[in-house]
């Protein structure tokens, strides 16, 4: 279901859109929970180390392209709250035709230079040809992965955040049935778990296309039909190469910051790769607002009612700000019980909690610098938050957790986490607060000028 954004409470308006999205990944970061859960018990901890090593290589080859197509999702949002309603289906059809040639390209050069990465990596050989395995059928199916996400993305531009919801559900549920399938009952290892993520995806992207052609009132997925329009995706690439470009940066950081983890043994990287799950699912609250609050900028500046922007900006961040605080209370409480569900490997739990404790506390850190990321973006202004993370991370977070690790060990890695954290909330804010962002939208409208009345 569409959602006009542009009347009614700002906060509610936020607060309901997010709900679902927010629904969402609780159930795909509980299959990732499930997914570690079994792979750590049935397989070992060397599995559960390799799987972790393979998400931040995924993310490099996968985050231009998701960054750029978000470009298409503010163009979608903003041409929604104008009411441009073909404008918006050549926008979608455009952003498809990218993401189909773009997964080819991201699965090939994957399949082609996998080991040279782990390798560039310096992960230990007990665990590369698992990373390998993994990482090779995972990326396979990345014309799955785009195709589903794109149609998402597509209907989260539109107002309608409950329908990926379902989608996402269905697509969980199946791929935890499959990992406990072709794992504790087949015996295929990690590559069982790879194989149930493929087919999972596919299922979700096959689900989403029949809705869209049996019930959506605007788009339709027709490979047939679709129109590439060189004006939208010029706009697209303007916007979505720096969010793209951030994303990338973000994704060789962590690449960065897991080789330095290597340096610590198989212990470091299955701690880390467990408390990063875990992370993945605390902060995707203020993830969540984050995208709700663009569509809700993106259709207000597109029907030219900025005024509603500041009072969705504070409502947000007053949402993530308490969510934020419950989290890390609980992170800090229950650190270790929670480690201790995905390995019984003492010196694994111990880094791990370290790494909650030290990272969980910063949350609401983290949650305002993604607030005010959403306004940015939804506005269309990508190119400052862009360099923003380019600083925070290169400057402050690979550098410090690296300088810290040789005189605290895991634990200076991990405090490199919030000191950027905190870097890049400062600096996003600063920048929203001079208002430049507001010049940013696709849509512009001619100023009209008033002539004064003639004084006889």
């Amino acid at each position: 279901m569409m959602k006009d954004m542009t009347v009614g409470n700002e906060g509610k308006l936020i607060f309901y859109f997010a709900l679902p999205m927010l629904f969402g990944n609780v159930f795909q970061q509980m299959y990732n929970v499930v997914d570690s859960v079994i792979v750590g018990n049935y397989i070992g901890k060397n599995a559960l180390a390799a799987v972790g090593a393979s998400f931040p290589v995924i993310f490099v080859l996968i985050s231009l392209i998701v960054g750029i197509s978000s470009g298409s999702t503010i163009i979608i949002s903003q041409y929604f709250g104008a009411k441009d309603y073909k404008k918006v289906k050549a926008t979608m059809d455009t952003m498809f035709i990218f993401l189909f040639f773009a997964s080819l390209t991201i699965t090939a050069l994957g399949l082609l230079f996998s080991r040279n990465i782990f390798e560039m990596m310096d992960l230990p050989k007990e665990i590369l040809p698992e990373a390998i395995i993994y990482f090779n059928i995972f990326i396979s199916g990345a014309v799955l992965l785009f195709g589903y996400n794109g149609v998402s993305a597509a209907l989260r531009g539109m107002g309608d955040s409950k329908t990926p919801l379902y989608f996402l559900i269905i697509s969980t549920i199946l791929n935890i049935i499959l990992v406990m399938l072709f794992v504790v009952v087949f015996h295929w290892g990690i590559a069982g778990t790879a194989v149930a993520t493929v087919i999972a995806q596919g299922v979700a992207f096959l689900i989403s296309v029949i809705y869209l052609n049996k019930y959506h009132t605007i788009i339709k997925f027709s490979i047939k039909d679709f129109t590439f329009d060189k004006e939208i995706f010029i706009k697209s690439i303007k916007i979505g190469i720096p969010s793209g470009l951030q994303q990338t940066f973000v994704a060789i950081g962590m690449m960065a910051l897991i080789r330095i983890v290597n340096g610590f043994g198989t212990d470091a990287i299955a701690a880390y790769s467990v408390a990063g799950r875990i992370d993945s699912f605390a902060i995707m609250p203020a993830m969540n607002f984050s995208m709700a609050l663009s569509s809700f900028v993106g259709q207000n500046i597109g029907a030219n009612k900025t005024e509603r922007v500041k009072k969705g900006f504070r409502a947000t961040m007053l949402m993530t700000g308490a969510v934020a605080i419950f989290i890390t209370i609980f992170a800090v409480i229950f650190g270790e019980t929670i480690m201790g569900l995905f390995t019984n490997d003492q010196n694994v739990i111990k880094i791990g909690e370290s790494y909650l404790v030290i990272v969980s506390s910063f949350y609401i850190v983290f949650s305002f610098m993604f607030v005010v990321g959403g306004v940015l973006r939804g506005a269309g202004d990508t190119l400052i938050p862009m360099f923003i993370t380019l600083l925070s991370l290169w400057l402050l977070r690979v550098p410090l957790s690296w300088w810290f690790s040789r005189s605290y060990g895991t634990d200076g890695i991990w405090w490199g986490i919030p000191i950027a954290w905190i870097f890049g909330f400062v600096m996003s804010y600063a920048y929203y607060l001079t208002g430049r962002w507001k010049r940013k939208a696709i849509i512009k409208r001619p100023v009209v000028q008033i002539e004064e009345p003639l004084v006889e």
